[in-house]
């Protein structure tokens, strides 16, 4: 079975400074469709005064839609409103929903209680279910917290069989602000194989430096999907002023690679896409 490899020009997106034109965004993202990701991160129904960058977003998404191939279109949404703006678009196959293990981040990410989200993500799945959308979990704080919240790979543990206690069959092991470290990584992955009927990914807010290192231990853990951004841009605006940056596709294209791991990337397309990048992500 191929490695699953999400792009993830949304989350590359969400913080950038300065606005990306709308006939930018398409255009850059109609060429990620032709590389053959598994899934592509390309919007967010949420508060506009929360990200500003994204209030596009159905633009966007409609642009795209007609030049959609294999690759499945993903957005994020944090309450009711957004998911229901969300199954009402054909082209979005999956819903995302940022939950975090972490009381202060929930309400810093999306101003709602764990207990708040919790409910919220009831009605999501049963809006999906109805509209023949699949639900992607992103777990965050799983290994680690900054904000002193309590925190352990048991906990981690926990939540996810939660979670698939109400019903959800993706969660994504989430380092939202860059604190994980190796041991922790495989610790996660190892005891999240325990559980069956979820499929699991890595979501890594990271650095060039690290990024090897976290992709391997995942891997060697047993992880099959990751998300990525392409040269590591973004991060979450709402995890700390500085963004920590994204898993970069590249170095997990060429660890893959390297590995003679079956994925399912077309590298002249990714070439172009790549290229492409410079043009989106300009500072100033």
């Amino acid at each position: 079975m191929a490695v699953k490899i999400v792009e993830c020009p949304r989350d590359a997106m969400q913080g950038w400074p300065h606005f990306i034109a709308t006939p930018t965004k398409i255009e850059y993202l109609k060429l990620l469709l032709n590389v053959g990701f598994d899934t592509l991160d390309c919007g967010s129904f949420v508060s506009s005064k929360a990200v500003p960058q994204l209030t596009d977003s159905l633009q966007v998404v409609e642009g795209i839609a007609p030049f959609k191939q294999s690759t499945k279109l993903l957005t994020i949404v944090a309450n009711t409103q957004g998911a229901k703006t969300a199954v009402s678009i054909e082209a979005v196959d999956v819903i995302g929903f940022p939950f975090s293990i972490s009381e202060t981040f929930q309400i810093r990410n999306t101003k709602q209680t764990i207990a708040e989200s919790t409910d919220t993500l009831k009605h999501l799945l049963d809006i999906s279910s109805k509209n023949n959308k699949q639900v992607q979990v992103y777990l965050s704080m799983c290994f680690g917290n900054p904000y002193q919240d309590a925190w352990s790979t048991d906990l981690v543990l926990d939540w996810c069989q939660r979670l698939q206690a109400i019903g959800v069959q993706m969660i994504n092991l989430s380092d939202t602000i860059g604190v994980a470290k190796p041991v922790d990584i495989a610790l996660v992955f190892e005891q999240a194989k325990t559980i069956k009927g979820i499929e699991f990914g890595a979501h890594f807010h990271t650095t060039y430096i690290n990024a090897q290192e976290h992709i391997e231990a995942a891997y060697k853990s047993g992880c099959r999907k990751f998300d990525a951004a392409i040269k590591g841009f973004g991060g979450c605006p709402f995890a700390a002023d500085k963004l920590t940056g994204n898993l970069p596709t590249e170095t997990l294209i060429a660890y893959l690679n390297e590995l003679h791991e079956s994925h399912t990337i077309d590298q002249d397309a990714f070439a172009i896409a790549m290229a492409k990048s410079q043009d989106v992500f300009v500072e100033g």
